[in-house]
């Protein structure tokens, strides 16, 4: 489990963390390119505040991986300091479970709506809007593996070995 961990970690996190960061840049400039070409030129482009939506639901699903890997999502600090190891270990689990079943919930959700929007397009960029609906089921079942991840590992392990992500 531990060397598997270490591959995604090495392979599908850390690509989801570039994914992240250069759709993160590429919305800041797309939304820098509309304010000059809108205030400076007098000629706002069509496709740069679609585009800017579009990779910042991208960039919210991919952070959603982020952090349920490391394990920054749901946290019950009151009722985690007032229980003894192993009771805090069941409340873990628990959360793992409600986190999980949300997950997997959102990602069935969010594949059938991928599906059912395919043929509609885009205005202003002119491909399938599926692609964006797409960020749900990929960003919530690989949100589902870090979480799993996560609390297989126990909590303060992973944060320290997942930190150069």
């Amino acid at each position: 489990m531990k060397s598997l961990t270490q591959l995604l970690d090495k392979s599908v996190f850390r690509l989801v963390s570039i994914m992240a960061q250069l759709l993160l840049l590429s919305a800041v400039i797309a939304s820098f390119h509309q304010v000059v070409s809108r205030f400076v030129f007098e000629s706002p482009a069509d496709w740069t505040e679609v585009w800017t939506r579009c990779a910042i639901i991208w960039v919210v699903l991919l952070g959603l991986v982020l952090a349920c890997r490391q394990g920054a999502m749901l946290k019950v600090e009151i009722l985690e300091n007032a229980l003894n190891e192993k009771h805090k270990r069941w409340l873990a689990t628990l959360v793992m479970i409600i986190t999980s079943t949300f997950l997997g919930i959102l990602t069935w959700v969010g594949a059938m709506a991928a599906y059912r929007f395919r043929f509609q397009t885009i205005a202003g960029l002119e491909f399938s809007i599926a692609w964006i609906y797409a960020a749900i089921p990929i960003g919530s079942f690989l949100a589902l593996i870090a979480v799993i991840i996560h609390w297989s590992q126990g909590s303060a392990e992973s944060n320290d070995e997942i930190a150069a992500l």
